[in-house]
């Protein structure tokens, strides 16, 4: 299994929203990193769904219900989506502020690819942050 972070402006698309949709397509991901990184996506992946822009904290966990695909969203074959479903809250949400001051998350990806709206996880840097979740903030 592999672990991801996906970055969503909650005023566009909310964790909440999400969850009331039950499963939804991720695309109009336009990096070539991203997109290769939905591209190293699996069917059972874990996925860290982080508000940004507005919250800036990480507030549930969605699994990868479809692996990559031609995004449905724009005519050009070089741009994938997967399907993504809710899978849990977390019981708090975990800021940036926070991941930025614990010291097992210094190399995490979201720091220094910070433009990056999906990036690859650490089984740590995932444990982590559900462990970081548990804590009042």
């Amino acid at each position: 299994m592999q672990y991801w972070l996906v970055k969503s402006e909650p005023f566009v698309y909310s964790w909440d929203e999400f969850v009331a949709d039950g499963e939804t397509c991720w695309s109009g991901v336009r990096n070539y990193l991203a997109r290769n990184h939905l591209r190293g996506m699996k069917k059972g992946d874990l996925v860290m769904f982080y508000h940004s822009n507005e919250g800036l904290e990480v507030v549930g966990i969605a699994k990868v219900s479809k692996t990559a695909y031609q995004d449905p969203t724009i005519d050009d074959d070089r741009w994938s989506a997967v399907d993504l479903k809710p899978h849990k809250a977390l019981k708090n949400p975990v800021s940036l502020k926070t991941i930025k001051t614990e010291p097992r998350l210094k190399d995490i990806a979201l720091i220094r690819l910070n433009r990056l709206s999906v990036i690859p996880l650490t089984e740590q840097e995932f444990d982590t942050i559900l462990d970081l979740s548990t804590r009042k903030a």
